[in-house]
């Protein structure tokens, strides 16, 4: 689809209504394939969620609509108004609803109605996973009108590879399972044949709200411009990158692995016309990679700002950024509106040594 689609596009260079509809399906496609790539890594490697703190409510919402769009399913979803905010990896969150969504639907052929509802719940000591001190829990639930999982099945059901259908690979509810474990989170499921099948979740909720985090990101001057380096072994990423943010309005330079950023970033800051941000791929084959590059960076200048860039989140260093010294994390591959919030957001922030910086990092000429 993604070959087929720009082909046609490139056959008709003045037609720019026809050129974008070919643009749009590719970039559907490439989102099929990504959210299928995550899932294979998530249920391979058990990705370290990257998480942030979010309001469950509109993004259940959100994820469920459009799990269902073009269905015969009806989906009724309850969210109490009071619902506590969490912080889960939006993807893998979405990961979940959509799985469970399609499920319901499979199950209902001939139509029916999904319920979903939410709301927030205290567990006891007793019934939290051992992961948690916190008794705050959003509990969220999916109930279809479905034919039911017989209960010979029911026990096997979160098993990799188990399926019951004719067309599928058996990885949708072993990637969910692994996804709300690593969210130190619950699932339960209870179904009878023919009288529907209910899934049951309990994510740890917050004690801050999400919307604090919103509000502050909206006073950001999205006009913000700065000098950006960007370290990445592969062109073509590296190219992108750089006209998104020449784009953007961003002064650009590019170095291939840790060792040239590194002397870039000095030289820049011999000639005081210092780097405002650097964008650090996390694995460099054959170099120094974004770890130790940022252990070096700080060295060099204790008030660097930089960002981690990586397509996988399995990593702790990508689920735990500010632990090594980054301000940020963008996932690959980039998109526009959500690169540039990350970049004008960090832009924004006031110059100040890194939490990396307690570790009594050695001076240099440079401080």
């Amino acid at each position: 689809a993604i070959y087929g689609n720009i082909s046609l596009a490139k056959m008709f260079p003045g037609d720019q209504e026809k050129v974008f509809n070919y643009l749009e399906k590719t970039e559907q496609s490439l989102s099929q394939a990504q959210s299928l790539t995550q899932q294979l890594l998530t249920f391979a490697r058990g990705g370290s969620p990257v998480k942030k703190l979010v309001e469950i409510g509109p993004l259940l919402h959100e994820v469920a609509k459009f799990s269902l769009r073009g269905s015969n399913t009806d989906v009724e979803i309850n969210i109490a108004a009071d619902l506590w905010s969490a912080s889960v990896d939006t993807g893998q969150f979405s990961q979940i609803i959509n799985n469970l969504a399609i499920n319901a639907s499979q199950a209902m052929p001939d139509g029916g109605k999904l319920v979903i509802e939410a709301e927030n719940v205290i567990l006891t000591p007793a019934e939290r996973p051992v992961e948690t001190d916190n008794g705050r829990f959003i509990k969220i639930t999916l109930t279809d009108q479905g034919e039911g999982i017989s209960p010979e099945h029911i026990n096997k059901i979160f098993d990799p590879y188990f399926t019951t259908k004719r067309v599928g690979n058996g990885l949708g509810l072993a990637t969910v399972f692994s996804i709300i474990k690593n969210h130190n989170g619950l699932i339960n499921v209870k179904s009878a044949a023919d009288t529907g099948t209910t899934f049951t979740i309990h994510l740890p909720a917050s004690a801050n709200t999400a919307k604090t985090e919103i509000e502050s990101l909206n006073e950001i001057d999205l006009k913000i411009t700065g000098k950006i380096l960007i370290m990445d072994d592969e062109d073509v990423i590296r190219e992108t990158c750089g006209e998104m943010l020449m784009i953007m309005g961003h002064t650009v330079d590019y170095a291939i692995n840790g060792q040239e950023a590194l002397a870039k970033y000095e030289q820049a800051l011999q000639e005081q016309q210092p780097f405002d941000l650097v964008i650090m791929d996390l694995t460099i084959p054959g170099g120094i990679g974004g770890k130790e590059t940022i252990h070096r960076l700080l060295k060099i200048d204790p008030r660097a700002k930089a960002i981690v860039s990586s397509g996988y989140s399995h990593d702790d260093v990508v689920a735990n950024f500010r632990n090594y010294g980054f301000q940020g994390v963008i996932a690959k591959p980039y998109v526009m509106e959500s690169f540039a919030k990350t970049i004008q957001k960090i832009l924004a922030q006031p110059v100040a040594t890194t939490a990396v910086d307690k570790r009594q990092l050695t001076p240099t000429k440079h401080e």
